[in-house]
């Protein structure tokens, strides 16, 4: 018999996944790191499969818990706008979307900058792929939403306006004494297709005369983060200085492009809050740490 997937371990399974840990979800969620253990063990008891493994002091992902994160994600995005739905509309909602990368390193500092602006709002952030954060933006489900790129996407002209964040530095990162193959192949772990990273670090290798392999692919930057610090390959990230915890840069390898980022707003949107966002992001973008080493090639 089917089990049962509840909400509120679902919860402290995202959680875990946003906040990089136990401890740190269980602080998000003011609970205590025993309950949220519970809830992800009553979540693999639902589903039958194991969704963490120890590796050295900390846990990651198992193939099954990236293929849950998905579906739970949805789940819970699903679950809280149906109750949305029938609260009374005492403030204006602003729904923002982000891929992974762009929430990771830009969302905290929009928080931030946005101040008493954000409180006048029920803000709902969303991460989820570019390619479905476009699909709602056009359909008027986000109001704002953070991609990569650059502010000319025929699959949102006229549906939606954007303005030009900034661009993010990328950087290699692999386990720490991981060593190329030395025969000109370059192992690579990439986020599935359609992924401006993926693009971009494909092109940057071919560009050297390098053949990119890719030996690993995931859905969410939990995994990509997770096989690359298990020495299955190099992945190309952006974390405006922030070294990802179990992984090392990687500085034989050819420095890459800058990715371009945005935040486009959907039809309608107020152009003061869409440049407001944009100034904020831009500025955090501004401040960070640039790269120095190698020489820059144009793809």
């Amino acid at each position: 018999m089917p089990g049962t997937l509840d909400i509120t371990p679902l919860r402290s399974f995202v959680a875990v996944a946003d906040n990089g840990g136990f401890q740190r979800a269980a602080d998000a969620l003011h609970l205590s790191q025993a309950a949220v253990s519970q809830h992800v063990r009553r979540l693999e008891l639902a589903v039958g499969r194991r969704l963490f493994e120890r590796d050295g002091r900390s846990s990651r992902f198992t193939h099954d818990g990236e293929a849950l994160l998905g579906y739970a994600r949805r789940l819970l995005e699903l679950h809280d706008r149906t109750l949305a739905h029938f609260l009374p509309d005492e403030v204006p909602a602003l729904a923002i979307g982000s891929t992974e990368h762009a929430a990771a390193q830009l969302l905290p500092a929009l928080t931030g900058a946005m101040g008493s602006a954000l409180l006048r709002h029920e803000v709902r952030l969303r991460l989820d792929r570019g390619v479905r954060l476009r699909e709602d933006l056009a359909a008027g489900r986000l109001d704002l939403a953070i991609l990569p790129g650059p502010t000319a996407n025929p699959e949102l002209d006229g549906s939606a306006s954007a303005l030009t964040v900034g661009s993010l530095e990328l950087t290699w990162y692999a386990a720490p004494g991981w060593r190329l193959p030395g025969d000109g192949t370059v192992p690579i772990v990439v986020f599935e297709s359609p992924c401006a990273l993926r693009v971009r670090a494909v092109e940057t290798l071919n560009a050297h005369g390098l053949s990119p392999s890719v030996v690993g692919e995931a859905v969410q930057l939990a995994g990509v983060q997770a096989a690359a610090a298990a020495g299955v390959g190099v992945a190309l990230m952006a974390t405006l200085g922030q070294v990802p915890t179990g992984l090392v840069e990687v500085e034989d390898l050819p420095l890459v492009p800058p990715l371009e980022f945005a935040v486009w707003g959907r039809s309608g949107i107020d152009p003061g809050l869409l440049a407001f966002v944009a100034d904020a992001l831009g500025r955090t973008v501004a401040a960070a740490p640039r790269a120095e080493r190698g020489v820059d090639v144009a793809v």
